[in-house]
């Protein structure tokens, strides 16, 4: 692409994404922690689907949000994995202006189901604990379908607005992207023009996802912790208070990392730029990778069912 190191062109038809910037010769090397994450996340998150499809006891609201969360990490992490190796392992860092932006919809879309899947869970878990008698009753399965859709929706009509705004900005500076994906903050930020309609639309969909989302749960784990207290024996409240260690464990890996990864984006210029980016990265894969790990490894349903999987293969 010659129009790369052009200072004056119009809006091009190719963004150049650099992979890991100051960090190219390194790329090969990257690419084994990246990849190796990937295949974790694929392979972990597809057994949590088929472990919860094949066992008719686990056909309950909490497993069917699981598999909602499952299903959000592989589009998520998919939607970005497969052009960031293709950059480390040959070089191919041209993207299509369309592509670039199909890409930006699909991960935050993705993203934003994530943070309300774990609401819906925390619901899920508020109910069993705190109304444990009405909850076949209160969480059916139209219930759960119509949650889920809405959560599905939600998260297509606030990432909506990021590509069609980043479409509208001229890009007359340069079409080079310091990242190894189209993120919408590392986009705009290439266009010449005030962005600050963008910026502020970023932030307010950060707030929406991020804040509200964790200001639900954490209203909802304060009144069940409320309950368990409640309990009258020190056995029962570690047993009830253990049915929800995988759903926390999992709420930290997402919103921790996506918290730091946000802000600095819009506050870190003191940090490196290669360290930026790649730290960013890694955290983006995290999430994917850990959730199937951490409901495998805590839900003793789902490891008691893979348990009986492998025995029987093993026969």
């Amino acid at each position: 692409m010659s129009g790369s190191n052009i200072s004056d062109f119009t809006n091009p038809s190719t963004f150049i994404l650099r992979g890991i910037p100051g960090l190219e010769a390194a790329h090969v090397w990257i690419s084994i922690p990246f990849g190796t994450m990937y295949a974790i996340a694929i392979l972990g998150n597809i057994t949590i689907l088929f472990t919860v499809k094949t066992d008719p006891s686990l056909h309950e609201p909490m497993y069917y949000f699981l598999c909602m969360l499952a299903i959000s990490d592989l589009v998520m992490c998919t939607s970005i994995v497969p052009k960031m190796l293709s950059i480390f392992w040959f070089n191919f860092r041209e993207i299509d202006f369309n592509a670039c932006l199909t890409q930006m919809y699909f991960f935050h879309w993705f993203s934003a189901v994530e943070s309300g899947v774990f609401v819906a869970m925390a619901l899920d878990r508020y109910v069993a604990v705190c109304d444990p008698l009405r909850y076949s009753t209160i969480l059916t399965n139209p219930t759960v379908a119509k949650i889920s859709l809405a959560v599905a929706l939600r998260g297509a009509m606030l990432a909506l607005p990021c590509p069609l705004l980043a479409r509208q900005w001229p890009y007359c500076r340069t079409n080079i992207i310091p990242e190894p994906y189209c993120s919408h903050i590392a986009v705009v930020k290439l266009a010449c023009a005030d962005i600050r309609v963008s910026s502020y639309y970023g932030l307010f969909v950060l707030l929406c996802v991020m804040g509200l989302d964790a200001i639900f749960v954490t209203i909802s784990y304060i009144q069940i912790l409320r309950a368990i207290f409640r309990l009258p024996t020190k056995d029962a409240r570690l047993k009830t208070f253990g049915t929800c260690i995988s759903h926390l464990c999992a709420i930290l890996a997402f919103y921790i990392p996506g918290l730091f990864i946000s802000l600095m984006h819009r506050f870190g210029q003191i940090v490196p730029l290669p360290f930026h980016v790649l730290i960013s990265n890694l955290y983006r894969l995290m999430p994917p990778m850990l959730n199937p790990i951490i409901y495998g490894v805590r839900t003793k349903q789902i490891r008691d069912r893979l348990l009986r999987l492998f025995t029987q293969e093993g026969n």
